[in-house]
């Protein structure tokens, strides 16, 4: 095993002090609201996809079918618990749709391409193993929940659009009939009929964000690999994805009051502590065991992945909760990360694995 403090220093502190002068920019008025907007739209609709890209061409499709187990058991977790974040904070929290989504991109989702080997590999060692539990996770969060996300937050926005429109042609209606002192107004003219669902599916497949990890995922499966010559092409940009990133996370935090309410500690406890434990669970009953099953714990106990405050504060939903979720979960992790190292071969040997 690696030296936990080093992880913590080396990965852990970076993000806070990226965060913190991000912070400092926003209070002291050094960004104002068309810049911070600028700098969300670099990292959602340039770095963001240049780094998911790079992120998933480097797997196989050998690498996806080598150990079935694995890949299947990290679907089931990272998408179901994703879905049920976004399920619990519209029902439970009594969010829109579209606050729900981003809820679940930020409490259902680790950030696994900016934390997966820099924490996996200190503490395993480098090796396939290592990078097959990276690449299997980061294509089920970047092809498949940010999708997925980008949809909600499209269809929730679209619904409130059309309650707004509702409520003023409701308004129009009542001001003709008061003008016309109580005569019926005249019938609107028909309106072609509109599929909310496929129209938040259009809209999200026109995101760079969402097309560029599916168009990755295609190459992986059908075989056709990207030429490692032309990585530093994209990987200038990639590069910059994390720490722009965080630094307009510090940005949006600094806009909203800072929350510790109990959704904060809720998302925080479902990120860090809730969602690895399903993990655990479900790798120990498919039968995963060892190393891999550790491995797998700790990747999907990451921080939350970071395109979730990008998407919040560039659609100006969930801020407040987002951010301070994403600040106290990274400040949390440097306890639970720890915590499943030594915890995951505790329960493996009780149920004698």
């Amino acid at each position: 095993m690696g030296d936990i403090g080093t992880i913590i220093i080396a990965d852990i502190l970076p993000i806070f002090a990226i965060m913190i002068l991000g912070y400092l920019g926003g209070k002291l008025h050094k960004f104002d609201n068309d810049q911070m907007q600028g700098l969300n739209k670099v990292v959602l609709d340039i770095a963001l996809p240049a780094a998911l890209f790079l992120s998933i061409t480097k797997a196989t499709r050998e690498m996806l079918f080598s150990d079935l187990p694995l890949t299947l058991v990290s679907l089931v977790v990272v998408i179901g618990m994703f879905m049920l974040s976004f399920f619990l904070c519209w029902k439970m929290f009594k969010h829109n749709i579209a606050e729900a989504g981003v809820c679940a991109l930020i409490a259902g989702s680790p950030t696994i391409g900016f934390l997966g080997f820099a924490v996996l590999d200190p503490v395993f060692g480098t090796g396939t193993q290592t990078g097959l539990v990276v690449a299997i996770v980061a294509i089920i969060v970047n092809a498949i929940t940010i999708p997925i996300g980008f949809y909600l937050v499209n269809k929730g926005l679209n619904a409130e659009a059309e309650k707004g429109t509702g409520k003023t042609k409701l308004a129009a209606t009542g001001t003709a009939a008061i003008a016309g002192k109580g005569a019926p107004a005249a019938p609107a003219p028909a309106k072609k009929a509109h599929n909310s669902n496929l129209d938040a599916v259009i809209k999200s497949l026109k995101q760079p964000v969402v097309w560029v990890p599916i168009l990755a995922v295609v190459m992986v499966l059908v075989g056709i690999r990207f030429p490692a010559e032309l990585d530093p092409c994209f990987s200038l940009i990639a590069k910059a994805n994390s720490g722009l990133a965080v630094f307009a996370a510090g940005i949006a935090l600094s806009t909203v009051k800072f929350s510790l309410g109990k959704e904060t500690i809720w998302n925080v406890f479902y990120r860090n502590l809730l969602t690895p434990a399903v993990g655990l669970a479900l790798g120990l009953v498919c039968g995963i065991h060892g190393v891999m099953l550790q491995m797998l714990v700790l990747a999907i106990a990451l921080p939350p992945a970071f395109s979730g405050i990008i998407i919040s504060s560039r659609y100006n939903i969930y801020v407040r909760e987002g951010a301070s979720t994403v600040a106290v979960s990274t400040l949390a992790f440097a306890a639970t990360m720890p915590l499943w190292i030594v915890v995951t071969p505790m329960i493996e040997h009780m149920f004698g694995a």
